[in-house]
């Protein structure tokens, strides 16, 4: 990579890590997706803060992820995948710290007006994000328990926090869809604990990965997928076509180059092509239920037509 300048804004933007915004803007989109199906309308402000605040406790989680991984010696020179910006002296540990502190409070002040349209729960919501952003890094992760992080941060939370906002409820359709969600986006982190699995043994963190071993992982990356497309067929029907698209034509493929390249820093070529993988679901999943919405619309058209 070309030099970095120290505190610089290349520095800030690559310890952002941009590509793994995907994971943080599907679930909202496809939670906007589903209230406009389900009511015929967006309030736009609550939607777009809820998209803000998914965007910048990702960039908030990451810059805390940098911080700690550096001051505890896990980014060292035999790390295999991208290089971190407090490791490599692009951002100094002090200035971290107050980018940390910067990003944790514009992710505060960005959540904070959803009050009005969700009521308080909103605060308690907001404070269990900040918390587990900060225990992912530190302690979750290193006990087996990211994933289900990931499930609950990645799919849960902001899907059918994002949906109530919109329409007051939170039904079974969009209950499934949050799973549905949680579990394509964890592709992310098992790949990503698979490229780390032999350092990550030698580090003593526990990792799913290394607690159930490389077969087996191999095996979840495909099956979080086929798991996520069985979740929403009860949702989208025939819709779910371009899931199954997406299976075959997107996962399967990047499923197999990974079992292919299983070693190295190859894999994180594969990390890249999962985050791709998670932005082209989210955008299937949302033309599915547009799709079926346009459906149900021309079927309940005719009715009323043959009824007159």
């Amino acid at each position: 990579m070309a030099e970095v300048g120290t505190n610089s804004i290349k520095a800030w933007i690559l310890a952002a890590r941009p590509k793994t915004l995907s994971g943080a803007a599907v679930p909202v989109i496809v939670a906007l997706t589903k209230a406009w199906a389900d009511t015929d309308s967006i309030v736009w402000i609550p939607a777009v803060l809820c998209l803000l605040f998914a965007l910048v406790m990702q960039i908030d989680a990451n810059f805390v992820n940098d911080y700690f991984d550096c001051i505890k010696g896990v980014d060292g020179k035999d790390r295999l995948g991208p290089e971190r910006a407090c490791a490599q002296g692009w951002v100094t540990l002090p200035a971290m710290r107050w980018m940390i502190a910067a990003t944790t409070l514009l992710a505060a002040a960005t959540g904070l007006p959803l009050i009005h349209w969700g009521g308080m729960e909103m605060i308690y919501i907001g404070i269990a994000c900040i918390i587990f952003c900060f225990l992912y890094t530190t302690l979750l992760s290193r006990i087996g328990m990211g994933d289900l992080l990931v499930l609950v941060f990645f799919g849960i939370v902001p899907v059918c926090a994002t949906y109530n906002l919109q329409t007051r409820c939170v039904t079974t359709d969009i209950v499934l869809l949050s799973l549905s969600c949680g579990l394509v986006t964890d592709c992310l982190l098992v790949v990503n604990n698979y490229r780390d699995r032999d350092t990550d043994r030698k580090a003593g963190k526990r990792t799913l990965v290394t607690l159930i071993g490389e077969k087996a992982t191999e095996k979840l990356y495909l099956g979080l997928a086929v798991v996520a497309l069985l979740l929403t067929l009860p949702v989208l029907q025939w819709a779910a076509f371009l899931i199954i698209v997406w299976l075959f034509v997107a996962h399967i493929p990047t499923w197999r180059y990974m079992k292919m390249v299983n070693h190295g820093r190859e894999l994180n070529e594969i990390l890249a092509m999962t985050a791709k993988n998670i932005a082209v679901f989210g955008i299937f999943l949302a033309c599915s239920i547009f799709l079926l919405r346009a459906y149900n619309a021309i079927v309940s058209l005719t009715e009323q037509l043959n009824n007159l």
